[in-house]
């Protein structure tokens, strides 16, 4: 009979009394007790950790976006798409996601539904953190966090900053490029709206490629990363429907129907517009 291999023959660390563990770094005591369960439901744990995971993804995405756009800003453009194409491969990562939330029925998410009260995913502040450093900028969701001043202070913060795409566009004009003045110095609290002189000039780049070849990278990385995260809301809104159908949600908006007019949104207009007409 062989004897069972004991990895500390080969160097492996087995004693961590006042040293630095897996366990410690990462701080897993507090991560693994932080799913409060409200009720005796099963398949209450897989909808806390759902959520839960998303939102540290959401973070990672915000570390990314961040510091994709300040190296936009500054002219470092290669640096950059590393990071974009990250932050697609995290909302693929989301998008997954989903495949294991629909394993529960609607059956099993009535067993615990109540105890959500107000709670809803569309009062995700890091999401909405998302959505306004890539540019989709509304105003109105201000007010589902106006009662937590912290929070309520990162999202003016984000205001007042210019976007990724408004970083994008700067791209554009130090390359040459017919950029209006209405369009530099817009007032950034606004959401963005499509502007020809800004298809124009997408359309250049994509006319000729070698010529441009880094704002054409650039596009595509923003391409790539908005086509994953339509997926997403996508997935969520079949999601929603498979588990609750036409129900009003947990938050009160109006379920399906409000995922549904989200789908409608384009973060990065000219840059899909462009398609029809190059």
């Amino acid at each position: 009979m062989s004897q069972a291999y004991d990895p500390a023959q080969e160097g492996a660390q087995m004693a961590f009394d006042g040293r630095m563990s897996y366990t410690d770094y990462l701080a897993l005591d507090d991560i693994l007790s932080a799913q409060k369960l409200r009720t005796r439901a099963h398949d209450e744990l897989l909808f806390i950790i759902q959520h839960q995971t998303s939102e540290l993804w959401m973070k990672l995405a915000l570390h990314e976006i961040s510091a994709a756009r300040e190296l936009l800003l500054a002219g470092a453009l290669r640096p950059a798409f590393k990071m974009l194409a990250r932050v697609a491969r995290i909302f693929e990562q989301l998008n997954n996601a989903w495949d294991v939330l629909r394993t529960m029925t609607p059956s099993d998410y009535t067993r615990f539904r109540e105890e959500l009260g107000q709670s809803s995913g569309f009062q995700s502040w890091q999401y909405r953190l998302i959505e306004y450093a890539v540019g989709n900028r509304n105003l109105a969701m201000l007010r589902p966090h106006a009662h937590r001043t912290d929070l309520t202070a990162a999202l003016e913060a984000e205001l007042a900053r210019p976007s990724l795409y408004d970083a994008a566009i700067a791209q554009l004009a130090s390359a040459g490029f017919d950029i209006p003045q209405d369009v530099r110095g817009r007032d950034l609290r606004q959401p963005w709206s499509p502007h020809a002189a800004v298809e124009a000039a997408w359309r250049s780049v994509y006319a000729d490629p070698e010529r441009h070849w880094e704002l054409y990278e650039l596009a595509e990385k923003l391409v790539d990363f908005e086509d994953y995260f339509r997926r997403w809301r996508f997935n969520h809104v079949t999601t929603v429907e498979r588990v609750i159908g036409f129900k009003r949600g947990t938050g009160g908006t109006a379920g399906i129907s409000y995922l549904r007019r989200m789908l409608e949104v384009e973060l990065f207009p000219e840059l899909w517009h462009l398609r029809t007409t190059l």
